[in-house]
């Protein structure tokens, strides 16, 4: 599969994810469906960088957050608003390209002690399946490989909306996250601290605040 090079509308309200049978299933009157308003945004898109954040959040020194986020990546992306489980992804970030506002902090994220950006020069995401948890809710799930560990995660997808920019194009946006513990993946830093804590906290939130323009024509 090839990728694409990486290069505001009213938020509407999300109702709670709720358990339910699966999409098509006959005795359903009440199971939530897809919107046939987003039939029309099915289609190919690619994240605009310029309008996106891919990035993460972790806990220092047991008392404050660190936040970063990835400048450089590449994305595919496939939206059917018809039938979401049809929908795909897939990221593919630079690691080198890792980005939290202290230099030296960046430096040693890209180390071996955590990316090893030399030795793994891309992480990424691919999807294996998607389906409607609620009204303008999506679970995805995929897997994810960092370093030389590849793991499933599931992300909670919001539709944020859709709208026509002055330019021309069709744009989409979607806020999703999920928590993982970062040793499963190989980053197995563990400086602890003179009270005995971690100076960086296993569990880390990953962060997709995306905003996607379409690729290809309507139709």
């Amino acid at each position: 599969m090839n990728l694409f090079t990486r290069g505001a509308s009213s938020r509407r309200t999300t109702s709670p994810t709720v358990s339910e049978p699966a999409f098509g299933s006959p005795d359903v009157a009440s199971a939530v469906r897809p919107d046939p308003r987003l039939a029309a945004l099915t289609g190919e898109w690619v994240i605009d960088p310029a309008h996106s954040r891919i990035g993460f959040s972790v806990r220092h020194a047991m008392v404050t957050t660190v936040r970063g986020s990835f400048a450089e990546y590449q994305s595919r992306l496939y939206f059917d608003g018809r039938d979401p489980s049809r929908s795909s992804a897939e990221i593919v970030l630079f690691t080198a390209s890792v980005e939290t506002g202290v230099e030296q902090r960046d430096a040693h994220l890209v180390g071996r002690d955590f990316l090893d950006a030399r030795n793994y020069p891309r992480m990424g995401f691919t999807s294996t399946s998607v389906e409607l948890a609620g009204p303008d809710v999506y679970r995805m799930t995929g897997d994810l490989t960092i370093k030389n560990a590849t793991r499933p995660v599931v992300l909670e997808l919001t539709y944020i909306g859709n709208v026509v920019d002055p330019f021309g194009y069709e744009r989409v946006g979607f806020d999703g996250t999920t928590t993982i513990n970062r040793s499963d993946w190989g980053l197995t830093y563990d400086t602890r601290l003179a009270e005995g804590g971690a100076m960086v906290s296993e569990k880390v939130r990953l962060q997709f605040d995306i905003a996607a323009i379409r690729t290809t024509p309507v139709g």
